[in-house]
């Protein structure tokens, strides 16, 4: 145990030395509650590395398979050759802010775009929140632009054009950074001695330590930081996160794990778990287990399981296997909702049709964003209430006198945003010649053309894409010369998907896909 002390302390004062800030005095309540957590990590020994030398080798073995399996990625690639320090933290920062909740395939063309249109902190404190809008666009959860667009213009303006140093410095200093975030870059971009703990990495430990508690739980997050702060290589402690990180994403997976590929097997207490209990479960089936399992493998269970805070509450599951660990808590599923949305056109000056916009909030759901005049709907209701609230919100933004009868039923749209199910009830109408205004800060006409490349979500792309479906199959006579209607769309395979999957995206967490496969599939967004 004293061994176990000596390592924790030892990884606990080279992450403050990391950091470079002064050590403050603490009030007594974060006294007493680090003498809480220390007693719980003390009666929870089998849950941490006990010998210096495991830790060692377990460097050893990450760093020599990150060297041999890595993934080339263009903000490592970068991290490594650019010599400017202060270029070299702003990549790292738009990697990591751009990664949250987003898989690495599609960040990759995100990042070199914007780091090809915005090379340092300073070129993009000069950007237009718009201009930011419109690149972040189909990459999801938009308020993660906002932020990196407000930290680049903090620093520009208040930290001479430096970004901070320090992990806690860019804890404090950069809006949207947290725990996680500063430690990566900080690491990665400054070489500061700091473990990193994100969802990948929280899985591995979890099945290297046979943590099975609830993964949220703040035993659990705070055992898992400091096991990672133990853990981190001094002398690679970039590379040493990332492969922490790469493991998880490539070889720990959520599910269907690759245990014969890791280059750690020999430290999990999960694998050993799993490897135990089959062996007693195959003499059992045999009927040769006797009752006394001394020539078995001692399983090396918790001692404390019964009040340890970081042992599962729940029984082992055999056919889960490693992934009994981590354990988390039951998402809680989306709320459902439907709006009412309304694509309005008119005849442009150079004889293409124009689309009418009108931009979001900026705050909230895709906030700044542009969107065709929408409305929540509260309760369902006939199509003729539909388009009477839609025809008076067309007429109040336009200053117009339409008549319900213009506007015409297109079908509708399901997008999976991460916390709403969003029903998008679709009509649209086309403006005569004289009858609209001309645009204004919030709201403007735009080409087909520009639409394409506006700072628009992608929900509203889905939307164009069945409009312009319905507007095709109009055209388009039946087998018996008449045309046919509109309501065969509401079951087109193409812009509908199967009830059942409808209720898989709402209750999977999928993350991103790629802006090429947004109407394949529907897509989790976020603000």
């Amino acid at each position: 145990m004293s061994r176990l002390r000596s390592a924790m302390n030892k990884g606990k004062r080279v992450a403050l030395e990391a950091t470079e800030t002064p050590r403050k005095k603490r009030p007594k309540t974060a006294v007493k509650r680090e003498e809480t957590t220390d007693a719980s990590s003390a009666s929870s020994s089998y849950h941490m590395f006990s010998d210096p030398a495991d830790v060692v080798r377990l460097r050893s073995q990450l760093l020599n398979w990150y060297d041999k399996e890595k993934r080339e990625l263009p903000w490592r690639t970068l991290a490594v050759t650019q010599s400017d320090l202060n270029i070299r933290t702003y990549a790292v920062w738009v990697s990591e802010i751009m990664l949250q909740q987003t898989q690495v395939a599609t960040v990759i063309d995100y990042f070199n775009k914007w780091m090809k249109r915005w090379p340092t902190v300073q070129d993009l404190a000069a950007a237009t929140l718009e201009e930011v809008n419109r690149m972040w666009a189909g990459l999801g959860y938009y308020s993660r632009g906002k932020r990196l667009h407000e930290g680049a213009q903090k620093v520009v303006s208040q930290l001479k054009g430096q970004m901070p140093r320090t992990v806690d410095s860019l804890l404090k200093q950069l809006p949207g950074v947290g725990r996680y975030t500063a430690a990566a870059i900080g690491s990665i971009a400054l070489g500061q001695v700091t473990g990193a703990v994100d969802g990948n990495v929280i899985r591995v430990l979890c099945r290297l330590r046979a943590i099975g508690a609830d993964s949220t739980s703040p035993a659990v997050t705070e055992a898992l930081w400091s096991l990672a702060n133990v853990l981190v290589d001094p002398e690679r402690p970039g590379d040493f996160n990332q492969v922490m990180m790469e493991l998880g994403a490539r070889v720990c997976t959520p599910k269907a794990p690759q245990c014969s590929q890791c280059p750690v097997q020999s430290h999990c207490r999960s694998y050993r778990k799993v490897h135990v209990k089959q062996e007693q479960n195959s003499k059992k089936l045999l009927g040769k287990l006797d009752r006394k399992t001394s020539n078995l493998p001692d399983i090396e269970d918790c001692m404390n399981s019964g009040t340890c805070s970081l042992c599962p509450s729940e029984p082992w599951d055999d056919e889960l296997g490693v992934q009994n660990f981590p354990r988390k808590p039951a998402k809680k599923p989306p709320r459902v909702e439907r709006t009412l949305t309304c694509v309005v056109i008119r005849a442009g000056k150079e004889g293409e049709d124009e689309y009418l916009l009108i931009q979001r909030p900026n705050k909230g759901l895709l906030a700044g964003l542009w969107e065709f005049p929408s409305l929540l709907l509260e309760e369902e209701n006939s199509e003729m209430k539909h388009k009477r609230v839609l025809c008076g919100e067309v007429n109040r933004k336009l200053g117009t006198n339409l008549t319900e009868s213009l506007l015409q039923y297109v079908g509708e749209v399901v997008h999976i945003f991460s916390h709403i199910h969003q029903t998008y009830v679709v009509y649209s109408v086309r403006l005569k010649d004289g009858n609209t205004q001309t645009q204004t800060e919030n709201m403007k006409w735009l080409s087909r053309s520009a639409l394409q490349e506006a700072a628009v979500s992608t929900g509203l792309k889905k939307i164009v894409k069945l409009h312009d479906f319905v507007d095709t199959v109009k055209e388009k006579p039946s087998k018996d010369g008449k045309r046919q209607k509109q309501t065969v769309l509401k079951n087109d395979k193409k812009l509908q998907t199967s009830k059942k999957q409808k209720l898989s995206a709402a209750n999977s967490g999928g993350r991103q896909l790629s802006l090429s496969s947004f109407f394949k599939t529907v897509k989790e967004e976020s603000c």
